[in-house]
């Protein structure tokens, strides 16, 4: 008998960063749990300084667990194993394989991120036989003064690059920006960035774990160590073009499709919801994820699987779904995401 896919839930991933802050667990209720020597689960409270959640991950090590349904405990891996086109769409299983091509994380940067940078998918595979990364950050909150960093603000040399990390004065190259609710940033591989303090971001990226870490501000790690930099590595990594502006502009309205970013690797949208909405999918060829980021409802498909959405979650719809329907509890504001 051939197995009914259904919408997926997974069991988010709570990543440990110094710079993270408790906003996971107190303000958008994520329940993460780890093992310890024995085996026994523990939860993670909110002094445990959790800087992301990796809600959907198919990064070897950190792969998702389906959480409920009829899948209940599978890996991202093994759903993909077993249903293959139908998961995943027949481009994307041509294109991909057996890797799930996106890594969705929610983001919450207590202190400053690290300046960092990635590589492409060129250089990533010379030098790592991984993916490249590019990525786009959408605001889901932010604090008053909240800022974050995206680009060179002037022009520079990979000597003077290298000089002002020295000199403690790498953040005077960068653009900055105050950030609010609902800003965007799309930010292709060798583009030098930040998180900064007090913002909660949603992050959509190729699938890789490959980071250039440029500057820490002279942080410490847990065992009172400053934190590995790789100032040769980023210095061919960066593209050092200047742009008048990296911010994305959009114009949000309730109720229809709002595109976002389109590029080689996904394609997202904005969705903010005051009633019942309907999604076709026919033509599409791509799973689609939805990632919750203001609001509940309940996501209907084609073959009559509802599942509940609420703010900080994420659900993934197989490709084989030919609609959704979107009934809005409150509203209800979506990013959706596939790769056409």
């Amino acid at each position: 008998m051939e197995k009914k896919l259904y919408p997926f839930k997974f069991i988010p991933v709570a990543s440990r960063r110094p710079w993270g802050g408790s906003n996971l667990v107190t303000k958008y209720g994520k329940a993460f749990v780890e093992c310890d020597d024995e085996g026994n689960e523990i939860a993670l409270g909110a002094d445990e300084l959790i800087g992301e959640s990796w809600e959907i991950s198919g990064v070897k090590g950190n792969e998702s667990v389906v959480a409920g349904g009829a899948d209940d405990g599978m890996t991202i891996p093994e759903l993909i194993a077993r249903d293959k086109e139908a998961l995943l769409g027949k481009k994307n299983f041509n294109r991909f394989g057996m890797e799930f091509p996106l890594l969705i994380k929610f983001i919450d940067a207590r202190q400053d991120l690290s300046i960092q940078v990635h590589p492409d998918d060129a250089l990533a595979w010379e030098r790592h036989q991984s993916k490249g990364k590019t990525e786009m950050w959408y605001v889901v909150d932010a604090d008053n003064g909240a800022r974050l960093r995206s680009g060179f603000a002037k022009q520079v040399t990979p000597d003077e690059y290298e000089k002002s990390i020295a000199d403690n004065t790498i953040t005077d190259l960068l653009k900055e920006y105050d950030i609010h609710k609902g800003d965007l940033f799309f930010l292709p591989a060798g583009r030098i960035h930040s998180i900064g303090a007090g913002a909660f971001i949603a992050e959509i990226q190729q699938t890789s774990n490959i980071t250039y870490r440029i500057y820490d501000f002279n942080r410490l790690d847990d065992k009172g160590n400053p934190r590995e930099l790789h100032t040769e590595l980023s210095k061919d990594a960066i593209d050092y073009t200047v742009l008048p502006d990296y911010r994305t502009y959009y114009e949000a309205c309730n109720d229809e499709r709002v595109p976002l970013v389109s590029c080689d690797y996904f394609t997202t949208s904005l969705l903010k919801l005051t009633k019942r909405y309907e999604m076709p999918l026919a033509d599409l060829d791509s799973f689609v994820i939805l990632i919750c980021t203001a609001g509940s409802g309940t996501v209907t498909d084609s073959k009559g699987n509802s599942i509940e959405i609420r703010q900080g979650e994420s659900v993934l719809v197989p490709a084989d779904v030919e609609g959704l329907q979107i009934d809005v509890n409150e509203n209800l504001e979506l990013l959706t995401s596939w790769i056409d």
